[in-house]
């Protein structure tokens, strides 16, 4: 395979995987654990939720941004 098709598979797939294992991580806190939802008022577990979500959100498109803006050199045959 040539590297420049190898390099973009690999992103892909590593896109892919840790995006899955993003939500997974947060679906399992937040729904599993029931801190996405408010029931009769928020509590500290809400606060504490929606803030690591906000911010590994924020981490997880600057990761994202970051593997997607170097360019790969695909070789000219």
């Amino acid at each position: 395979m040539e590297p420049g098709v190898r390099e973009y598979l690999i992103r892909i797939l590593n896109t892919i995987a840790v995006g899955l294992l993003w939500m997974a991580i947060n679906s399992t806190i937040g729904i599993m654990h029931d801190y996405a939802f408010v029931h009769d008022h928020i509590t500290k577990g809400n606060i504490i939720f929606y803030s690591w979500f906000l911010i590994s959100l924020t981490l997880f498109l600057w990761w994202v941004i970051r593997l997607w803006s170097k360019p790969i050199h695909f070789e000219d045959l």
